[in-house]
């Protein structure tokens, strides 16, 4: 990373905590909160005073040489301190036990930075070294051993988090929280490059501690990169939880409410007199996706004394028949259903439908209509719905499910499951009028 480089990240960085400061302030008094706005801060505050421009123009106004140095070795003793702040909340457990292990992690950063302190105010750094003050007084007393204690401390949090982190997706595998999990993984990464950061820089140092200037290019050039990363990635690893199941939920609304279409605007003659339900333009995906379902079963109780249970006794028996799930022959048998009651029966004000007459070899699907639904088309591309049920078998499924006593209600219901009866339907095809039996039947 060179020079301005640095700032790219900590304004990534300033405008996440900017976007989440609202939720973070809603609610303060939670530890993991706290816990965030310190990670995100940290990791922000690190990059800004690590900037090479930065610091020199930190060591100009405050005059004391190499300063910013202390400052981001407290920022990122501040970051790892809130990561495994944050792990130990969120994992949870007896909340003594948390309270007690957070107050230690707490009270151990709190010692190492004001060693990092004594240290400092110990040492003679007259040079100013923006770029490998690591390396350039690996050697000089008090501010090597700053040196050392800062990696150590960055080196074993990272080993700490990392394992733990690790262990805890490992006993999230066969648990449905694909989430948290890939949170986990993805703190795994980050601390893993911490880990090779301070190792690389453990090796520069003790190539100086040996005499040689030949290892400096690990700590100058390849670890600042992996610090970046790593701290870019530890927030989205504590993000992900929290994000990723909003984001999930706003792409199954909109997927839902792009699915349910065909079906919401087939129905569209069947909406009644009542007045239509209005949203705001800024409502939630959700409340839209709620909305439409709800209109599609107003609608579908409208249309509920036109649909014929012998179609849906055949249909569904045949989806079965062909291997299909209940739960799948009957989404299957209701799109049929559906979609031969819109063929067949008059809207007012438009002009009824002829239903084509039957031809030799050639059935209506419920005897009654000539628009049938294939389950094939919707569901295991076989051979089309109907046209498997015998005249005999037909006419005793018709007095059995008491066709024409009534309205015959949809069985499908919630936003989920509309949106699937809408795909399937939506793939009922016009030609598929009509089914021929003994292709079925051979099939």
């Amino acid at each position: 990373m060179q020079g301005s480089d640095y700032y790219i990240p900590a304004l990534a960085l300033a405008v996440a905590l900017v976007v989440k400061l609202p939720s973070l302030w809603h609610s303060r008094r939670s530890p993991m909160s706290q816990a965030i706005f310190v990670i995100i801060a940290a990791s922000a505050g690190g990059f800004a005073f690590a900037a090479p421009p930065s610091v020199e123009r930190v060591n100009r106004l405050t005059g004391i040489s190499n300063v910013s140095a202390l400052i981001v070795y407290c920022f990122l003793s501040c970051l790892s301190c809130a990561s495994m702040v944050l792990l130990l909340h969120w994992r949870g457990g007896p909340e003594a036990s948390v309270r007690r292990q957070t107050r230690m992690w707490i009270a151990a950063t709190a010692g190492v930075i004001s060693t990092f302190c004594v240290l400092f105010a110990l040492s003679d750094v007259p040079a100013e070294r923006p770029r490998d003050l690591d390396t350039f007084y690996a050697t000089t007393p008090f501010i090597g051993e700053m040196i050392v204690l800062y990696l150590s401390a960055h080196a074993a949090t990272a080993t700490v988090v990392m394992t733990k982190c690790w262990r805890w997706s490992a006993e999230l595998r066969a648990a449905k929280a694909g989430w948290t999990r890939w949170g986990l993984l993805t703190l795994v990464t980050a601390f893993g490059l911490g880990l090779a950061f301070a190792l690389l820089k453990f090796a520069a140092v003790g190539a100086r501690w040996a005499g040689t200037d030949a290892l400096d290019v690990l700590s100058t050039e390849v670890a600042p990169p992996l610090a970046g990363l790593g701290a870019l990635m530890t927030t989205v690893g504590f993000l992900i939880p929290v994000v990723g199941p909003r984001l999930e939920s706003m792409w199954d609304a909109w997927r839902a409410y792009r699915l349910m279409e065909p079906l919401w605007s087939a129905l569209e003659p069947w909406v009644g007199d009542g007045a239509p339900m209005r949203i705001a333009r800024t409502s939630s995906l959700e409340m839209r996706a709620t909305l439409r379902a709800t209109e599609i079963a107003d609608r579908l109780l409208n249309l509920a004394p036109h649909l014929d249970a012998r179609h849906r006794a055949v249909a569904e028996r045949y989806a079965t028949g062909r291997g299909l799930e209940l739960e799948a022959a009957l989404i299957v048998a209701e799109a049929a259903t559906i979609k031969a009651a819109l063929a067949c029966t008059p809207v007012a004000g438009a002009p009824a439908r002829t239903p084509v007459a039957a031809t030799p070899g050639r059935t209506p699907v419920a005897g009654t209509t000539a628009r049938t639904a294939p389950v094939a088309g919707t569901a295991a591309r076989t051979a089309p719905v109907a046209g498997t049920a015998e005249p005999g078998r037909l006419a005793a499924d018709d007095s059995a499910n008491g066709a024409g006593a009534g309205p015959l209600p949809i069985r499908i219901s919630g936003t989920s499951g509309l949106a699937e009866l809408s795909r399937h339907f939506s793939r009922i095809h016009p030609t598929d009028l009509m089914v021929d039996a003994v292709h079925s039947e051979s099939n």
